[in-house]
């Protein structure tokens, strides 16, 4: 479980492509690799992968088709950033909102919007029957990053990165086209998927 309030950067060193999976070996910052474990749950970029190895700041955590098919671990490349969060402990602060790191589908990014001091930016569902679950000033989580939906048209939605989110994640490094991994809130795909069933079920019953 995490809470989309990103840990820390790190870095692709290398990438083992196997039939079945890939390997990725990446390395973290000093602060993020205390107290890990093997088996550990941590986040990169939103998704969640098991710790398969620990060498000092290098762990290595295998990565399966159906994830690379659905996130975008699968472009990454040798060099690349991403996102980190450690998984939550009891007792810990809830800074963003509860996330399982269980990514549904990517997004592209459509427009950057920079401001004084933050920005917008615009993004298009890769599969728009997911935006039944997008609303206004509701919760989203962007490659591991916990925002607020600031507006919607059609099958774009936007959101607004305060300066420290733009600092101190991989946001500063996208621009137009960038895929980005995408986590409905769980609580708010319940309700509608929920509530959907129970009007056809209503319908049924009509007819």
């Amino acid at each position: 479980m995490f809470t989309g309030i990103v840990n820390g950067i790190a870095t692709i060193v290398s990438i083992d492509k196997k039939k079945t999976h890939y390997r990725y070996t990446v390395k973290l910052p000093s602060i993020l690799s205390r107290n890990l474990k093997l088996g550990d749950s941590i986040a990169h970029n939103g998704c969640c992968l098991t710790v398969k190895f620990i060498n000092n700041v290098y762990i290595i955590c295998d990565v399966i088709n159906e994830t690379l098919k659905s996130t975008n671990l699968g472009i990454l490349n040798v060099g690349d950033h991403v996102n980190i969060e450690r998984s939550v402990k009891y007792g810990d602060e809830i800074g963003g909102h509860i996330i399982s790191g269980h990514v549904m589908n990517t997004a592209e990014i459509c427009k950057i919007l920079k401001l004084d001091d933050n920005c917008i930016i615009w993004l298009k569902m890769k599969n728009p029957l997911l935006m039944k679950y997008i609303f206004y000033k509701g919760f989203i989580c962007v490659d591991g990053i916990s925002l607020t939906v600031g507006d919607i048209i059609g099958n774009e939605f936007c959101v607004n990165i305060i300066p420290h989110t733009f600092l101190f994640t991989t946001i500063k490094n996208k621009k137009n086209k960038s895929l980005m991994n995408i986590e409905i809130d769980f609580y708010t795909q319940t309700i509608v998927d929920t509530t959907e069933r129970l009007i056809n079920k209503n319908i049924k019953y009509v007819l």
